[in-house]
């Protein structure tokens, strides 16, 4: 195979820098959690928090369950990490199984609890694989809960995003409008459900930018700790799994420690080519472990605030 005389000058610049040498310690984070189901669950949540907490991400977020199955330990998670660490809590609400008035009322209780920031999200059924349906009574979608809450208070607000389309959509198009009804409403930012290439994420920017949505999009970053459920969530959410992928964690189901250097390894390659096509912020899905979004971070310049203070002085 020849090489073109670009190929080779790109190579050259490639064995000449050191992979991570141009992430300049600019890029701000975020973290999700879900709420534990017993003690041990709980134990390796605080871990994670404790663990996440130095590098002084924007917020933290806390998932809600399908149909508001973790109503109770979402919340108590939400108020403990704002009244115990120095973070900023988001709580993640639906609009599943619930009116406007018990919806509205969980959203009052926070506000009291000092949490400025909902996840607004409409949510999926608690019977899986059941299409839909708005509560009697209640928000019928994403946009409706936003407007809802800004009338409440003056949260902060972070919506879901789908650069692959989310399943429920007729298309990419109909995808697109339903995220700029959730912003119209209100909505802040948007935090896009992971994906696997970048090139993933910057056709969908362009196409946003196409649309005239200059709103904030984070991209979501999923670690990848266990490759089958990650198929499994990607089948259900409609994420494409590229081939190479499978290749890089066939035969490491009985390594864990091989497994979790090349997952740390994928994830932290995707985020430095996000990082290198201008994007700022990334959002990591932790599922409650700490170690690979920590390693993620430091290799993208993420430090700890105290190592990174002493440092620039």
């Amino acid at each position: 195979m020849t090489l073109s005389v670009n190929q080779l000058e790109e190579a050259r610049r490639a064995l000449a820098t050191p992979l991570y040498a141009d992430v300049g310690g600019d890029l701000a984070v975020s973290f999700e959690f879900f709420p534990p189901k017993n003690e041990a669950m709980e134990a390796q949540l605080w871990d994670a928090v404790r663990t996440l907490e130095p590098l002084g991400p924007r917020f933290v977020s806390v998932t809600y369950g399908a149909g508001g199955s973790t109503r109770e330990r979402t919340h108590s998670t939400v108020a403990r990490i704002q009244r115990e660490t120095s973070l900023a809590a988001a709580a993640h609400l639906t609009c599943v199984e619930a009116t406007r008035e018990e919806i509205d009322a969980v959203a009052h209780e926070y506000w009291a609890a000092g949490v400025r920031h909902i996840v607004a999200l409409r949510g999926d059924p608690p019977t899986k694989g059941a299409a839909y349906a708005s509560h009697p009574g209640g928000y019928e979608n994403a946009a409706d809960l936003v407007a809802g809450l800004k009338r409440l208070h003056p949260f902060e607000v972070s919506v879901s995003a789908y650069p692959e389309c989310h399943p429920d959509s007729a298309d990419a198009s109909a995808d697109l409008d339903n995220l700029k009804r959730k912003l119209d409403a209100g909505a802040n930012r948007a935090i896009t459900q992971f994906f696997f290439e970048p090139e993933t994420f910057f056709r969908y920017r362009d196409a946003l930018a196409a649309a005239g949505v200059d709103a904030e999009i984070v991209p979501g970053i999923m670690p990848v700790m266990n490759f089958a459920s990650v198929k499994r969530m990607s089948a259900m959410c409609g994420t494409a799994v590229p081939d190479w992928m499978a290749r890089l964690f066939e035969g490491l189901d009985d390594r864990p420690a091989a497994r979790q250097l090349v997952a740390a390894t994928v994830a932290a390659e995707l985020s430095r080519r996000l990082y290198a096509g201008g994007v700022k912020q990334l959002h990591f899905y932790t599922l409650n472990r700490a170690d690979l979004a920590y390693a993620i971070c430091h290799l993208l310049g993420v430090r700890p605030r105290a190592l990174a203070q002493e440092a620039a002085a």
